[in-house]
């Protein structure tokens, strides 16, 4: 009795030991299958998206329940549904993002990425799944800049996020002298609430979803300054990009990247900024 109590003891430890030591496939190595569903089957692999959660209504972390969400999460996950594959968030801070995409570090990144020829050089972009504009972002109380021509001819600071096309217009529209470089989005649009800068350049939809709950505070102004296409990131040559533009083929046919866009992207919208958790990433 002793003896088999033995065995069946060993057994257990070497199932354990087993479950333990299994590592979970990375989707940049799985062999990709087809579903039942027509799409591709990653078979549970894991998959590794950076995201700053800093950056609304794209990804944060609520301080109410100290769950991450927003655009990023909401799609991502409904793809790791549909696809049957496990997804990995990394908080990533977004200067140097780009970069660590095309060396290899995470196999997709988020955070509302324009498509550009400059970054199309060193990754490789899903297809679009919205186009926006961008615009300029004031004070509410602000009555002297209604147009890009304003902030031309007058004495302005304006504050934008480093190493985005925000600040790449910014710079190439109003010269480097009047332009200030944030490393968050919020700390840009902070300082023209607290009269810091005069005014920003952003996404209209994240414009949009700030001004949910502050439109005592800020406002949107002119026309639209540049289109941008936004799309996710990955290293070059990656086979997870036609997974991806599969997928989301399938949102924009069933309605459910609609809904979700409805969600964050419209004044309906109203987490702001003191609503979330500040964020620090590993070095």
């Amino acid at each position: 009795m002793k003896t088999k109590k033995s065995l069946l003891l060993i057994f257990i430890l070497a199932m354990v030991t087993a479950a333990c030591s299994t590592t979970a496939v990375p989707c940049d190595e799985v062999e990709i299958t087809t579903g039942e569903n027509g799409l591709p089957d990653l078979d549970g692999c894991e998959f590794t998206f950076a995201v700053e959660n800093a950056y609304l209504p794209f990804n944060y972390v609520d301080s109410a329940d100290g769950e991450a969400k927003g655009w990023d999460y909401d799609v991502f996950n409904y793809l790791a549904e549909e696809m049957n594959f496990t997804p990995v968030y990394v908080a990533a801070a977004w200067d140097g993002m780009i970069q660590a995409v095309a060396d290899g570090q995470y196999m997709i990144a988020g955070d509302g990425i324009s498509i550009t020829d400059e970054r199309d050089k060193i990754i490789d972009f899903s297809d679009s799944y919205i186009v926006l504009q961008q615009r300029i972002l004031v004070a509410s109380g602000n009555s002297d800049i209604t147009t890009a021509a304003d902030i031309q001819n007058g004495d302005f600071k304006v504050a934008t996020q480093k190493g985005t096309t925000n600040y790449e217009l910014a710079v190439s529209l109003f010269g480097a002298d009047k332009v200030d470089a944030y490393d968050q989005f919020d700390f840009a649009i902070a300082a023209v609430i607290s009269g810091d800068a005069d005014a920003s350049i952003v996404d209209e939809v994240a414009g949009l979803g700030y001004m949910g709950a502050n439109k005592n505070k800020v406002k949107l102004v002119g026309e639209g300054l540049q289109t941008d296409p936004l799309g996710f990131a990955f290293p070059e040559g990656s086979p997870l990009v036609d997974v991806i533009n599969q997928g989301l083929a399938l949102m924009k046919e069933n309605g459910k990247l609609q809904e979700i866009n409805d969600k964050f992207f419209s004044p309906g919208f109203t987490v702001t900024y003191d609503d979330i958790e500040d964020v620090s990433y590993d070095e």
